[in-house]
């Protein structure tokens, strides 16, 4: 089943003579916070794996898209509503639930944690921001939802500059490389950084300076 057979589902549970399929979607959600990423995680408070820790997911909806499930899931579980997330991709191996055939799509977003406070509610017992070197082990097949979420936020570095809103409107060179040394887990030369990225016509400057830190340096931001 390709992605977009998916996402004209618009039912929760796919059935037949043989076997019921639940549809559900999971998200990794990436904040920038002190300098680093980190990984927004759920506790949960029911059977199977509870008390461990996993992405935020859940049953896509009746009459729901997927991307619209995946917000009032967010909502449903943190809190967190209307952010812009991208797709991962779809996981399908038989065994990966333990009670009956889940098939999910993964999606991963991008916030400032600051800007979305956020709280455990339905069947979540508590919501934390992990740093990605100190993330616990995860229920179901979440830690390869991680890694994959991971994965293809890094891809995207080479492609576009989607950050949601992990960087202001206007930021320093500076930001912008502390940001893609995190997401990619390297130090990263500065001048060949600047270069790479003045050369791909992806920032544009602002003419402006920013204020109170020393030197000055010059405000950029994403060309739309």
């Amino acid at each position: 089943m390709n992605h977009k057979t998916l996402e004209s589902l618009t039912i929760t549970t796919v059935s037949s003579s043989s076997y019921e399929c639940t549809i559900t979607v999971d998200c990794a959600v990436f904040g920038f916070q002190d300098n680093e990423l980190r990984l927004l995680l759920v506790k949960r408070a029911i059977d199977p794996f509870k008390d461990q820790w996993m992405l935020p997911g859940g049953i896509m909806d009746e009459g729901h898209t997927l991307e619209e499930s995946v917000n009032n899931v967010l909502f449903n579980l943190t809190g967190i509503h209307d952010v812009h997330q991208e797709q991962v991709k779809a996981y399908s191996s038989v065994d990966r639930h333990p009670v009956k055939r889940v098939l999910t799509v993964c999606f991963y977003a991008l916030i400032k944690p600051e800007n979305h406070p956020v709280i455990a509610k339905n069947y979540v017992s508590d919501v934390q921001w992990y740093s990605l070197s100190k993330l616990p082990k995860l229920g179901f097949d979440h830690d390869q939802l991680a890694v994959d979420a991971l994965h293809k936020l890094r891809g995207s570095l080479d492609q576009n500059l989607i950050f949601g809103e992990l960087l202001p409107d206007k930021f320093t060179l500076k930001e912008l490389q502390d940001l893609y040394e995190s997401i990619l887990d390297e130090t990263l030369d500065r001048r060949n950084f600047r270069k790479k990225i003045l050369q791909s016509g992806l920032v544009i400057p602002t003419n402006e300076k920013k204020i109170g830190v020393k030197g000055g340096p010059e405000l950029y931001r994403i060309k739309k």
